[in-house]
């Protein structure tokens, strides 16, 4: 099992800028690719960042040039940099985790934090 905690969401002015952090405990070894996912009000979940265990990143197309994933495997953490913010970002963050056990991935997910971006 997995456990996932994030944090970091709050309410920042647009153009402001945000740091979005997801504590990972457990069984931390069997983690494999990490990844902010959001779901704005009456949208469906979409894709922020993922990020392999080696480091390679991707992006969706909303963020790409103002959000930098980056993970520390040391302190079990996955981090979310987000600048420029724009109104449109306003949703709430979830920590995503795939992790194998034998043969088979399972997903986990954090509680989700809130990231509402308004003057």
């Amino acid at each position: 099992q997995v456990q996932l905690v994030d944090s970091g969401g709050g309410l920042v002015q647009p153009g402001g800028s945000l740091k979005l952090s997801c504590a990972a405990s457990g069984s931390i070894f069997s983690i494999n690719d990490m990844g902010w996912y959001r779901r704005r009000p009456g949208e469906q979940r979409e894709l922020v960042a993922t990020i392999t265990v080696g480091g390679n990143t991707n992006y969706g197309d909303s963020v790409k040039g103002r959000a930098t994933i980056s993970r520390d495997n040391t302190k079990n953490t996955l981090l979310l940099q987000m600048n420029s913010l724009k109104p449109e970002d306003t949703a709430t963050y979830y920590c995503h985790a795939v992790a194998r056990f034998g043969s088979y991935d399972y997903d986990y997910w954090g509680q989700g934090t809130q990231v509402t971006v308004s003057s």
